[in-house]
């Protein structure tokens, strides 16, 4: 996941005239994960993704698969235009690359 967290904050440098934006919810409130955020967050160097901490359910009414490891939504005036859903170990470098063709779909807006 640190690899598309990079590549999404680098995505949304390039993209900074079309006020792309981009965050990382992590649904855990613990103080373990403000921690390994904050971590991820100095490691990778990111300059324009924010994280941020809510509870398992996630942010109200985006309905978030409760089995999923990692969901990736694209969307923008508040419309989801792309929804990626994975499993523990199933985001790889290619799926990453395959959300990342897809920013076209919130960029022409």
């Amino acid at each position: 996941m640190t690899g598309l967290v990079k590549k999404v904050d680098e995505a949304t440098r390039k993209n900074r005239k079309a006020e792309m934006g981009s965050f990382v919810i992590f649904l855990d409130k613990s103080e373990e994960m403000e921690k390994k955020a904050k971590e991820l967050g100095e490691k990778q160097d990111l300059k324009e993704t924010v994280l941020a901490l809510d509870n398992p359910a996630g942010p109200k009414g985006y309905n978030i698969d409760k089995e999923a490891s990692v969901t990736i939504l694209l969307y923008t005036g508040r419309k989801v235009k792309a929804n990626f859903v994975y499993e523990k170990g199933k985001l790889t470098a290619a799926e990453v690359d395959k959300v990342l063709k897809e920013l076209p779909k919130i960029l022409e807006d």
